[in-house]
C-alpha cells in the first residue's frame, strides 16, 4: 500500500457540473487512459487512446515565400501593424484552411448499481504507486468497493466491483461517450450514428467509425465467481449473486470492428488471472517508473493522510501545506508516466484523460506548453520517456521543410507552434503564431538535453544533430545582417505578448493586438543556444570543421541583450517596442530559464536585470502554467521563498480537487487571469514537478548546485534518484541540526563543479574512484572528478540523522 504522500484521498465524487470528467481520477499505461468519476449509483469511466484523433484537415500549403521581403519592407518603414498581418493575410487570401485534429474519447464504461439507502463513509482514492483508482462507500451496513487500473503488462483496463455482503449486483454498459455540452453533442451526432454494439454471453462489444474511415472501439469481458450470474440485459450485462464482479476491457483504434472484436474477444478469453494477479504484473512495470525518484519535504504522515479537499482548503488560506506540495510532485510524475510512453505520443495538455469533443487547446503547442511538460524529465530520472517527443516531431520533418520553403523561402525547417499527429503545417492562421519562428530551435534544446543526460552518442549523431542542423539552416537563410554588424531578426515574436506602445489605446481586450516585432529577446536567446549546442555536439560526435566555423561566426553576429531604463532586461531589443509587464508569458527570461546561459556567478549585472524583469510581471495576468514557470525562474534566481509562493498561488487559483491544473482561475479572484471556461491544462502539473526540483537542484553540463533555492519552510527532507548529466544523486538535509548529506554516483566520466549550500559547513568528503578540490572562483564550489561507477559522499560534520543510501 502506498504511503500517504503517494496517495490521493477525496471525500467527494467528481462534481464539476456539466463536465464531471474534469474532476475524475486518472489511470493509464502510457497509451490507454481511464477516467473514473466516482459516483455511487450511476458510475462512468471514460476510455481514451493516445492514437485516437478526430476532425483534422490538412490543406495544400501555398507558396507565399515572397511575403518575407514585403513584410520586412513594411517593418523598415515602421508600418508594423500591417506587416504583422502580411503573411497571415496571404495564406487566408489563398484559401488555405488546415485544421488541427482533436482528441476523441474512445468509449464510456457505464455502471448502474442499486442503492438500498443513502450512502455513508464515501471515499475515493488514487494509489499512485500502483496506478489504481478506488471508490468505497457503505450502504445499509454493507461495504462496497470498486477498483480500476490500466495494465502495462496486459494492455487492458481491469475493473472490479466488490461487496462485503453475500451479493453484489449491477448493470454494465459500454458505449459512445455522450458530450455533456449540448452544442458539441449535436455536432458529433454523425459520429454517434456510426456506433454499434452488442452483448453476447459474458462479453460487450462497442465500435464507431472515425472520419478517416477506420473503426475504433472496445471489447469487455465480465467475470463472476462461482455462484454469480451474468446475463445480457438492456444492451449491457447484468450481474448478481456473487461477492464481486471483474471486468476486463481491451481497445482498438484504426481498425475494423468485426475483425477486431473477434481478435480482442480471443485475447480476453485467454486471460485466466485474478484481479490481484493482474495488478501484481502491472505494478512491477509501473512501480519501476514511479519509484525512479523519491522525495520528502518534511510533511508529517498525519498531514499526508488528509484528503485533497482538506489540503486545498488550507492552501486557500494562503500557503499550500507541504504535504500538498509533495503530492503535486508525485501526482505530476504519476500523470507523466501514465500518459506517455517511448513508443506512444508525447504527453499532451489533457494527458490521456480528455472527456469531451473539440476541447480547447488539446493539440500539442510548442511555444511553451510542450516544452514545460518535459522540463522535469531528465533531472527527475524519466529521460527514458522522452523519445516519444523526438519520435513525434521527427515524423513531421517533411512538413517542417515545406513550411520553411513556402512560408519564408528558407532551407531547413520551420515548425508551426501547434500540431497534432501528421499535421505539421500551419493551422492557427494569426500573426502571433505565423510570425514566430523559434519552435524548432526551442525543441532542439530537448533533443540535446536527452543526449546530455543519457550519454547516447548514437542518438546525438543520428537524431539530435541532424534536427539541430536543419533548425540552424533555416536561420542561415532567414537572418539579415544589419549595418551595425549584428543580426536583425525579423519578423520576430515574443510569445504571446504585444509591446505596450502597440496595445489598443481604448483598452479593449484583444488576445494578440500586434505581436510582430524586431529582435525579440527570446528569439535571439534560442538562436544563441542552438548554435552553442551545435558547436559542442559537433565537437563530440565529429563533423565538418567548416560548419563549426560558420556557427561561431554566426554567434559573433548575435546582438547583446538590452536593459531598459527600469533596470529590467528588455523583452524586445529594438528601441521601437516598449516592455509590457501585464502578461503571463515570460519568454524573454529564456537565457536564465529554461536556458542556462546567464548565471549570477558569471554575469552578475545581467543576472540582476533578469531578476528585475521577472519581479515586474503582474500577478493578476498570470495563468496556471505561468505560475509554475515563474516558480522555476525564482529558483534560478536563488529565491526559494518566491518560488514556493508561486506554487501557493497556483494551489488556490488553478487546482481542482483531483489535482488537475487549469489554465486560469474562473472566479475573478485577482491572483490569476480570469476566463470563464478555465480549460484543463496539465502543463502546469508538469511544471510544478520541475519547479520543486529546481529548488533542490540546478544541473548544467558545467555545474551542479545542491539546494540552490530551498524555502525556509522545508526544514528537513530527502530526495533520491535525481540526475545530473552524467549520473545520479541523492540528498538529505535537516536545517535545525545542520545535517546535510549528498551522494553522487557517476554513470559516465564526470568532471564538474559542485556548489554546496553555505549553511552546513564544514564538509566531510569520501568516495571511490573520485577526486575533489575547492574552486576559489565559485563560493562553496568544488571540482569533482568521477570515473564511471565512481561515487562521492559529501556530509556536514553535524549529526547525520537520516542519511541517504549509498548506491550499490
Amino acid at each position: 500500500m502506498a504511503s500517504g504522500k503517494n496517495k490521493l484521498y477525496l471525500k467527494y465524487p467528481a462534481s464539476w457540473w456539466g463536465s464531471m470528467w474534469r474532476e475524475a481520477l486518472p489511470s493509464g499505461n502510457g497509451t490507454i487512459g481511464a477516467s473514473v468519476f466516482g459516483a455511487v449509483k450511476d458510475e462512468s469511466v471514460i476510455i481514451n487512446h493516445a492514437e485516437l484523433w478526430h476532425g483534422g484537415h490538412k490543406d495544400a500549403l501555398p507558396d507565399v515565400s515572397g511575403t518575407l521581403r514585403e513584410t520586412r519592407k513594411l517593418m523598415n518603414e515602421r508600418n508594423y501593424a500591417e506587416a504583422s498581418w502580411h503573411l497571415t493575410n496571404a495564406l487566408k487570401d489563398a484559401g488555405y484552411s488546415t485544421r488541427l485534429a482533436s482528441r476523441l474519447p474512445l468509449a464510456e464504461l457505464m455502471l448502474s448499481m442499486p442503492c438500498g439507502s443513502a450512502f455513508k463513509r464515501y471515499r475515493r482514492s488514487l494509489d499512485m504507486e500502483m496506478g489504481e483508482v478506488t471508490v468505497t462507500w457503505n450502504d445499509e451496513g454493507i461495504a462496497y468497493e470498486r477498483s480500476l487500473f490500466v495494465s502495462r503488462a496486459d494492455h487492458c483496463i481491469v475493473y472490479e466491483i466488490r461487496s462485503s455482503g453475500d451479493s453484489v449486483e449491477g448493470l454494465l454498459k459500454l458505449g459512445f461517450r455522450q458530450s455533456e455540452n449540448s452544442n458539441t453533442a449535436a455536432k458529433f451526432k454523425p459520429l454517434e450514428d456510426t456506433a454499434s454494439g452488442k452483448a453476447e454471453e459474458e462479453y460487450l462489444f462497442f465500435a464507431a467509425r472515425n472520419d478517416d474511415g477506420t473503426d475504433y472501439g472496445a471489447v469487455l469481458r465480465l467475470l463472476c465467481p462461482p455462484g454469480g450470474d451474468i446475463c445480457p440485459s438492456e444492451g449491457g450485462l447484468r450481474f448478481s449473486g456473487g461477492s464481486k464482479a471483474t471486468a476486463l476491457v481491451k481497445v482498438f483504434v484504426k481498425g475494423e470492428r468485426e475483425r477486431d472484436w473477434s481478435r480482442l474477444r480471443s485475447e480476453l478469453a485467454a486471460v485466466d488471472l485474478t484481479y490481484e494477479q493482474l495488478l501484481e504484473r502491472h505494478v512491477k512495470l509501473h512501480g519501476r517508473l514511479f519509484h525512479s525518484a523519491k522525495l520528502e519535504l518534511g510533511a508529517g504522515e498525519r498531514e499526508r493522510e488528509r484528503t485533497n479537499e482538506e489540503l486545498l482548503l488550507d492552501a486557500y488560506d494562503g500557503e499550500a501545506p507541504t504535504a500538498l506540495v509533495e503530492k503535486l510532485w508525485s501526482f505530476g510524475r504519476y500523470l507523466f508516466i501514465s500518459g506517455t510512453a517511448p513508443d506512444s505520443n508525447p504527453f499532451g495538455m489533457y494527458g490521456l484523460w480528455a472527456g469531451d469533443y473539440r476541447l480547447v487547446w488539446c493539440h500539442n503547442m510548442a511555444n511553451e506548453n510542450v516544452q514545460m511538460m518535459y522540463w522535469h524529465a531528465p533531472a527527475g530520472g524519466l529521460a527514458e520517456l522522452m523519445p516519444a517527443l523526438v519520435r513525434y516531431y521527427d515524423g513531421m520533418m517533411d512538413d517542417f521543410r515545406e513550411c520553411a520553403r513556402k512560408l519564408y523561402g528558407c532551407r531547413g525547417i520551420y515548425m508551426p507552434a501547434g500540431s497534432t499527429p501528421g499535421i505539421g503545417v500551419p493551422n492557427q492562421i494569426v500573426p502571433v503564431i505565423m510570425n514566430w519562428t523559434g519552435a524548432a530551435g526551442w525543441l532542439a534544446r530537448h533533443y540535446y538535453e536527452y543526449y546530455l543526460f543519457t550519454g547516447d552518442r548514437q542518438f546525438l549523431a543520428s537524431k539530435a544533430l541532424p534536427f539541430m542542423r536543419e533548425a540552424a539552416l533555416f536561420y542561415e537563410d532567414f537572418l539579415e545582417l544589419g549595418d551595425d554588424g549584428y543580426y536583425r531578426y525579423y519578423p520576430s515574436v515574443s510569445p504571446e505578448n504585444t509591446p505596450l506602445n502597440f496595445m489598443p489605446p481604448s483598452g479593449q481586450p484583444l488576445a494578440h493586438p500586434m505581436p510582430t516585432t524586431i529582435n525579440a529577446t527570446m528569439d535571439i536567446a534560442i538562436l544563441k543556444e542552438l548554435l552553442t549546442h551545435l558547436i559542442e555536439g559537433t565537437s563530440i560526435a565529429g563533423g565538418d570543421p567548416g560548419d563549426v566555423e560558420k556557427w561561431e561566426r554566426m554567434l559573433r553576429r548575435i546582438p547583446p541583450y538590452q536593459i531598459n531604463e527600469e533596470g529590467a532586461v528588455r523583452e524586445w531589443m529594438h528601441p521601437d517596442f516598449d516592455d509590457r509587464y501585464d502578461h503571463r508569458h515570460l519568454s524573454h527570461i529564456y537565457p536564465l530559464f529554461p536556458g542556462q546561459e546567464v548565471t549570477r556567478e558569471e554575469q552578475p549585472e545581467l543576472f540582476a536585470a533578469f531578476d528585475t524583469a521577472v519581479r515586474k510581471r503582474l500577478i493578476g495576468a498570470q495563468s496556471g502554467w505561468s505560475l509554475a514557470h515563474m516558480s522555476a525562474i525564482y529558483s534560478r534566481l536563488g529565491d526559494g521563498e518566491s518560488a514556493l509562493e508561486c506554487l501557493d498561488i497556483l494551489a488556490r487559483s488553478c487546482l481542482l480537487s483531483n489535482l488537475f491544473t487549469l489554465h486560469n482561475d474562473w472566479r475573478n479572484m485577482g491572483i490569476c487571469m480570469n476566463r470563464k471556461d478555465a480549460p484543463i491544462q496539465l502543463d502546469a502539473s508538469m511544471g510544478a514537478i520541475n519547479a520543486v526540483q529546481e529548488m533542490l537542484l540546478f544541473v548544467s553540463p558545467r555545474i551542479v548546485k545542491l539546494l540552490p533555492a530551498m524555502p525556509a519552510k522545508w526544514k528537513r527532507g530527502r530526495a533520491e534518484g535525481l540526475h545530473y548529466t552524467n549520473g545520479r544523486l541523492s540528498l538529505a538535509w535537516d536545517r535545525e541540526t545542520g545535517m546535510f548529506e549528498a551522494v553522487m554516483e557517476a554513470e559516465r566520466e564526470t568532471d564538474i563543479i559542485v556548489r554546496l549550500p553555505d549553511w552546513p559547513e564544514p564538509y566531510q568528503w569520501d568516495g571511490s574512484d573520485a577526486e575533489w578540490s575547492a574552486v576559489q572562483s565559485v563560493p562553496n564550489g568544488y571540482a569533482v572528478r568521477l570515473k564511471p561507477g565512481g561515487m562521492v559522499r559529501i556530509r556536514s560534520k553535524a549529526p547525520i540523522g537520516s542519511s541517504v543510501p549509498i548506491p550499490q
